[in-house]
């Protein structure tokens, strides 16, 4: 990875210098913000509003884990006025091009911003390592909410009222899908759930205090559950008299079908949407809204 970048930096100063990259001659009276992933997209499309030209630099439908930047990526995070990035393993690539986009772009490392927890194997022991979804607990959007609208208006202090009213007007929101979370759990008469997948939502079930069992961690590259996990997690299923068993968004529903047949849902980690999700204005809250009607049916 690093002598990948060492390559596109070079390419990025090469076009730069015969191009005259600018940002006073590629923007216009709008802040031009530049995100990673889809979970900062679509808060700034709500708390920025008008004010903003945001670019989502991984496309829907791409696979977040296994992006590498292009010179081109990297010459627009250099144009922009911000560039809001998660942190974690999957953004490991960032670091390695921060000290070449210069001071004129103001940085939002989310990680920063958040609570975080740290990673679980499918045993419940705690790893070394954060786990990176931290987006997926709603009480860590709202501090993102807010550490958003500071840096907007230090940036834009003429759309001051603007940013404010947006992102208080979102927070508000986010409460009341917090409340809908709270009062689902609280009246649910199951407080565990099988995820026949892998678990990128550690942040969301802590947060409301509903347990899993599942057959990867979060971010692993495994495909194929040993044999003593899924075992394990069929007769977790018989014993428990679980009738809904959950996959991820994007995978396969075969080892749902196989701990338990039919009625195999889906939870969305909201990593990333796809291109279909996009096009039909799909949010944040709207992705986490599924969660909990699937979730409602599984607890009972």
């Amino acid at each position: 990875m690093k002598k990948i970048l060492s390559v596109i930096l070079a390419v990025v100063v090469a076009v730069c210098a015969f191009s005259g990259c600018s940002k006073s001659e590629s923007k216009g009276d709008k802040l031009s913000i530049i995100t990673t992933i889809f979970p900062y997209y679509d808060l700034v499309k709500q708390v920025a509003g008008d004010k903003a030209d945001v670019t989502l630099l991984i496309s829907p439908g791409a696979e977040p884990h296994d992006y590498e930047p292009t010179p081109k990526d990297i010459v627009r995070i250099k144009e922009a006025d911000l560039f809001i990035y998660n942190g974690g393993e999957s953004d490991e690539w960032v670091e390695g091009i921060l000290g070449s986009v210069g001071k004129d772009v103001k940085i939002l490392k989310m990680f920063d911003y958040a609570d975080l927890q740290y990673e679980e194997d499918i045993n419940h022991k705690k790893g070394d390592e954060y786990d990176e979804h931290i987006w997926t607990s709603v009480a860590n959007f709202q501090k993102f909410t807010k550490a958003l609208k500071d840096e907007l208006i230090k940036l834009d202090g003429k759309n001051k009222e603007a940013y404010s009213k947006n992102a208080d007007a979102y927070d508000k929101q986010l409460s009341k899908l917090i409340d809908s979370y709270d009062e689902t759990v609280k009246a649910s008469a199951k407080k565990t759930v099988v995820i026949a997948d892998r678990f990128p939502l550690l942040y969301l079930f802590k947060e409301f205090d509903i347990k899993c069992e599942s057959a990867f961690p979060g971010c692993t590259a495994e495909t194929q559950p040993s044999p003593k996990t899924v075992a394990k997690l069929v007769e977790f299923v018989k014993d428990n008299d679980i009738k809904v068993v959950f996959k991820i968004d994007n995978s396969s529903d075969s080892l749902g079908k196989t701990i338990l047949g039919d009625n195999v849902k889906t939870l969305y980690s909201v990593h990333n949407v796809t291109k279909e999700q996009f096009d039909k204005n799909e949010t944040y809250i709207s992705l986490m809204e599924l969660n909990l009607k699937a979730l409602k049916e599984a607890l009972g």
